[in-house]
Parts: structure tokens; C-alpha cells; sequence
């Protein structure tokens, strides 16, 4: 696996390096793509350093974050985090793994313009997946929303997380 490591108002020492590449290299073991690439992000915020990782694979995107008073406590939970969601999910990812990508044509799709309102502009790539996946993806990012391509019907959905704490798609016709 390779690994970048960047600092935020901090530099990263040879020692930290060497700590997260042997930290991470405990994940290799899970990993069935061996090209993979870990970002590590470390930031100091007030008297707390925090440690965010973020390893894109084919199918999905393993992130953890931690913020801890011990560079080296906030690293070891990062990676307890990631453990976690690789055991909790190893039987679906390495399905996922084993499942030939479909290819999805963005061109289809009518770009947006820019206005004033507009904070952020971000491309994704949309793949092909069922719900309970996207459900999964989503909970992996830890985000409340997540665009996909619905598998079985070839529509492009958004599953969101309702107030109620219940889940939505809509479906494009």
C-alpha cells in the first residue's frame, strides 16, 4: 500500500512516518487491491492532534478520524477504526471485489453552472451498486447523503438519512 502523509500547521517527523507506515501496514492483510493508496492527514487543533485517514479502494472508501491529546493514541484508534470496518464488512467487500466494475457514461448528465450560491463544485464517480450497498458506502463516509447508480434498474439514485432517523431514495425516472 502506498502512503502519503501530510501535515496541517505541524511538520511530520521521519519517526511519526515510520509509525503510521508500520501502523498501516497491518491492513494489508485485508486489502485484496495491494496498490491501494492511504492518505494520512494529521492536524494540530488547540491542544488536541488530529489523524485523519482515508484509503480509497475500487468499490468503496475506508475513513477514520481521531483527535487525541498523543499523536500515537490518536494514530492506534484510527486504525482500531478501520479494523472495524474492514472485519464488519470483509464478506461484502470482497464480494464487491470479485464483481467486474460496470463502466457509467457521465457525459449523459447536464453539467451544472456556477452562481453565486454555488460553495463547492465536486465530481464523483457514480457506480453501479444495490441500496443496501449505497446504505453501507454511506455509513462508511459518514455522510448523510450518497449518490449511486442503482444496480438492477440502471437509475441514478440518492439515498439520504431522514430527520426521523429512518433512510430515502429518490430514483430518477
Amino acid at each position: 500500500m502506498e502512503i502519503l502523509i501530510r501535515g496541517n500547521k505541524l511538520e511530520v517527523t521521519d519517526s511519526m512516518k515510520s509509525y503510521v507506515k508500520e501502523k498501516l501496514s497491518k491492513l494489508d492483510k485485508y486489502l485484496v487491491d495491494q496498490t491501494a493508496k492511504a492518505t494520512v492527514l494529521v492536524k494540530i487543533h488547540n491542544y488536541l492532534q488530529k489523524v485523519e485517514v482515508t484509503i480509497p479502494l475500487k468499490t468503496l472508501i475506508l475513513r477514520a478520524e481521531e483527535e487525541q491529546e498523543d499523536f500515537y493514541a490518536a494514530v492506534d484508534l484510527v486504525i482500531n477504526k478501520l479494523e472495524r470496518q474492514i472485519r464488519k464488512n470483509k464478506s461484502k467487500l470482497q464480494k464487491r471485489e470479485k464483481v467486474k466494475n460496470k463502466e457509467f457514461n457521465l457525459d449523459d448528465l447536464i453539467p451544472i453552472e456556477e452562481s453565486d450560491e454555488v460553495v463547492k463544485h465536486k465530481k464523483i464517480d457514480v457506480k453501479p451498486m444495490s441500496g443496501e450497498e449505497a446504505l453501507l458506502q454511506m455509513q462508511l463516509l459518514g455522510h448523510d447523503f450518497f449518490v449511486y447508480k442503482d444496480s438492477d434498474t440502471n437509475a441514478m439514485c440518492v439515498l439520504y438519512k431522514r430527520k426521523d432517523g429512518g433512510y430515502g431514495i429518490i430514483e430518477s425516472e
